[in-house]
């Protein structure tokens, strides 16, 4: 095992009682883990980059299921910069469905992943700039706080670590196709929003 620890959005033990907070936190395992996969091999890079397959589907779910339906209307412009972002995770989502379906091991893996991240890394400040902000300022602390809860709701769905008592995190991320994931996903986020 190497000795390259993913921190955890959950493990500064903060409240989440903000959901651009919570998602800023989220962006920042995202980086943490395209630096675990490019600084493996082997398993451990495999294993890696299924934890950062999961955290990228159920982020961008959440972000689909709960940002995007209020920045549409608690902004003014908000129908465009989702529209936007939509086309650009998108285009996010087509690079990950390539490396997904080739080995980690393959030499085309790492020109892949790189675009991927460099595609991710705009499309996450594009997101910080132009709706965290104006979410922030456009609603209050109750709103920010249930947004969250659906947030951690789908994060549940996909832990960055094997859960305890699972031996392999290779077995641990089979635990079926990123679009089973992001189905499950979307239950669980409408569940949290009272709307399942």
């Amino acid at each position: 095992m190497s000795e390259l620890h993913t921190p955890h959005a959950g493990d500064d033990m903060a409240e989440d009682d903000d959901v651009v907070s919570l998602l800023m936190r989220q962006h920042g395992d995202i980086r943490n883990l395209f630096d675990e996969v490019e600084a493996t091999k082997g398993e451990e890079r495999r294993d890696a980059f299924r934890r950062l397959v999961r955290l990228l589907a159920v982020h961008e779910t959440a972000e689909e299921e709960v940002v995007h339906p209020f920045a549409r209307k608690g902004f003014p412009g908000g129908e465009q910069v989702v529209k936007d972002r939509l086309a650009e995770e998108k285009a996010a989502k087509e690079t990950l469905s390539a490396l997904d379906d080739m080995d980690t091991d393959d030499p085309k893996f790492m020109p892949q992943l790189l675009k991927l991240r460099k595609d991710v890394q705009e499309h996450a400040r594009a997101e910080e700039r132009y709706e965290f902000t104006h979410i922030r300022r456009s609603t209050d602390v109750t709103n920010l706080a249930a947004m969250a809860k659906a947030i951690k709701a789908a994060e549940a769905m996909a832990p960055t670590r094997p859960h305890p008592g699972v031996e392999s995190g290779a077995k641990n991320m089979a635990l079926g196709p990123v679009a089973a994931l992001m189905d499950r996903t979307k239950d669980a986020v409408r569940q949290a929003m009272g709307k399942g």
